[in-house]
């Protein structure tokens, strides 16, 4: 019978062996590629000295003769516990130097065990994805393994925050993990997501394609809109991961941190006075103003190579975390089209999961029109928006800084859809369309019967302008609830979210709604 002694001798040499992972040599292989292993990730995502490993003893159970031979202590992927900014997270990271990182049954349920103790504690839930997908000798079990992992992602969404980091290939079925979470971050160059790989393409569509063209970072943050964010290298990534849980709290009953902000409360920006041009059809960018109103003007934008005609993010108004949903009228006028909607669609509804607060700037000429946008289903996608703002019960600040024109105008966050204030600038334009759109319309006859059409259209254009193409009508009907300076936006927006910090609101009891997807 073995000492104590050799007991925890023994101990020790399990845990040794179970911190190489595939061995030193897949390692070095790793760290060849430009990787870091599974463990070092998670010494760069979590606070120091705060990680708690779970099952690192697990191995496999696949009767393949194969695989007799080959088994590894946590078989492929570590999982535990830790901290970020003092804050208990969940983690798994996939081990590549293990079997390529794929996925078995063993290893399906170790992820499945800190998913369920996630939900049960309510706390976020991080995977760090660097996996050649299913382990083909386990056959159906690891397939099993998949889809336990996704009704665990669909059982914890909108309970507790769900970041998908991508390390290394994610491909077949193991994207849907990463797509049902709420972020999903990649790395340039040593990342790549796809349901079908480069050889499976070439053989069925003959397309010539590498996986960095098929499904890289660049591709998924402004083609398809998969991912959220690109990183250059796997630090700055797990530094996102960090940055975004920074904005969201431990879970749907919580709310986010309050953090102490040096920026005062009632600071004025005289230059956002001028930030809109005098000629209505002049761009600005509107980052300028997202700057110069939140805290030290630090914004994170999320998808900003996706999309770019709107613009979302987090930011912080006096310490306090927000959702921005802004539009950009230097890409497209900011008119709305399918991406554009889809995109701020799934943010607003994310906020809205986790009880951050929505700060809408306006500035939406309409709906993108054209054949493409119309066969592509603009009415179902604008919809999924509306929907999304409809449905959001969290604080809704607006400012409308110049146009608000037709049914985007009651998209964005208007009154009408529960917006709780809604303010506008001088510059605002609240109208069914522009005045050259009303006019050629409603002063048809008139203008084609002048002697002049030309300057008659002009001379209209302005009365209408001048009457109709303000903020004035809206608030005396009670839409806007304060037509504001410019330069005082940012006290104006922190009061309003003082004032709603303890707002109740709920919708009719239901199952779920039927957001037209």
């Amino acid at each position: 019978m073995p000492t104590n002694d050799e007991r925890l001798s023994r101990l020790g040499q399990l845990r040794a062996e179970a911190l190489l992972g595939g061995g030193p040599v897949r390692i070095e292989r790793q760290h060849s590629w430009g990787k870091l292993t599974a463990r070092e990730r998670l010494d760069l995502l979590l606070d120091p000295g705060t990680f708690v490993e779970l099952d690192a003893f697990v191995t496999h159970r696949s009767p393949d003769p194969s695989l007799a031979d080959q088994r590894f202590l946590g078989d492929g992927v570590v999982t535990g516990h830790g901290a970020i900014d003092g804050r208990l997270v969940f983690v798994f990271s996939q081990d590549f130097t293990v079997f390529g990182g794929s996925l078995s049954e063993a290893y399906a349920e170790k992820i499945c065990k800190v998913m369920d103790l996630a939900m049960k504690v309510g706390a976020p839930l991080i995977g760090l994805n660097d996996s050649g997908g299913a382990r083909i000798q386990e056959g159906v079990a690891s397939l099993g393994g998949y889809a336990d992992i996704f009704l665990r992602n669909v059982l914890a969404s909108g309970v507790v925050p769900q970041i998908s980091v991508i390390m290394g290939p994610c491909a077949g079925g193991a994207v849907y993990s990463p797509a049902m979470t709420d972020f999903t971050v990649m790395v340039e160059r040593t990342s790549y997501m796809f349901v079908t790989g480069p050889n499976v393409v070439k053989a069925v569509t003959h397309e010539e394609v590498d996986s960095e063209a098929l499904g890289g970072a660049l591709v998924h943050t402004t083609k398809s809109g998969v991912a959220h964010l690109a990183a250059h290298d796997e630090a700055e990534a797990l530094d996102a991961a960090r940055r975004i849980l920074a904005h969201l709290p431990q879970n749907n009953l919580g709310a986010p941190t309050i953090v102490p902000s040096n920026d005062p409360s009632d600071r004025m920006d005289p230059e956002l006075d001028r930030v809109v041009p005098d000629d209505p059809h002049r761009p600005y960018d509107m980052h300028d103003v997202i700057s110069r109103i939140v805290d030290d003007g630090g914004f994170l934008e999320i998808q900003p190579g996706w999309a770019s005609n709107i613009i979302i993010g987090f930011a912080r108004f006096a310490g306090r975390s927000v959702g921005i949903v802004a539009q950009q009228p230097a890409v497209l006028a900011g008119a709305l089209d399918i991406d554009a909607s889809t995109k701020a669609a799934r943010f607003v509804r994310t906020c809205d999961c986790f009880n951050v607060p929505l700060v809408t700037l306006v500035d939406v000429p309409g709906f993108l029109p054209g054949v493409g946008q119309e066969h592509g289903g603009i009415i179902k996608h604008g919809a999924k928006l509306l929907f999304a703002y409809c449905e959001a019960t969290v604080p809704k600040v607006t400012v409308i800084t110049r146009k608000a024109y037709g049914g985007a105008y009651d998209v964005m966050s208007s009154k009408h859809v529960r917006g709780d204030m809604n303010f506008a600038w001088p510059s605002a334009e609240i109208a069914v369309m522009g005045a050259e759109g009303a006019v050629n319309i409603i002063f048809k006859d008139e203008i084609a019967g002048a002697d002049d059409p030309t300057a008659e259209r002009r001379r209209l254009v302005a009365a209408y302008e001048e009457e109709f193409n303000n903020p004035y009508i809206a608030a005396a009907r009670g839409y806007v609830d304060d037509v504001i300076r410019p330069s005082e936006t940012r006290p104006r927006i922190i009061s309003a979210l003082e004032m709603l910090a303890d707002k109740r609101d709920t919708n009719p009891r239901k199952k779920h709604g039927n957001i037209p997807l």
